[in-house]
C-alpha cells in the first residue's frame, strides 16, 4: 500500500507518551499512530473475527470431538439444544 504524509500537531505530553508507548512497544511512532487508527477505524476487530472464523473452521472437528454436539450451538443428552429446543424444533 502506498504511503502519504501526514503531519499534525499535538502538546508535548502527548507527542512524549506516544514516543514512550511507541518505544515500549518496540514499533516507530508512525507505526503506532498508525496502528491507533486502525484499531478505531474497527480493521483490527475485523482481522480478528477473520482469523477467529478461520481458526475455528480449520479445528472444527477438533471441538467436536471433544465437546461433541454439533456446530449450531450443541445437542445435550435427550435431544435438547443448550437453547431449550428441542433438536430439528425452533
Amino acid at each position: 500500500m502506498a504511503k502519504t504524509q501526514l503531519n499534525v500537531r499535538v502538546d508535548e505530553g502527548t507527542a512524549r507518551a506516544a514516543r514512550e508507548r511507541a518505544t515500549a512497544r518496540g514499533m516507530s511512532v508512525n507505526r503506532y499512530i498508525e496502528e491507533l487508527v486502525r484499531q478505531d477505524a474497527g480493521e483490527v476487530g475485523h482481522t480478528f473475527v477473520e482469523a477467529a472464523a478461520d481458526f475455528m473452521k480449520q479445528y472444527e472437528s477438533v471441538f467436536a470431538e471433544e465437546f461433541g454436539g454439533d456446530r449450531e450451538g450443541g445437542v445435550r443428552e435427550g435431544g435438547t439444544r443448550e437453547g431449550g429446543t428441542r433438536e430439528g424444533r425452533r
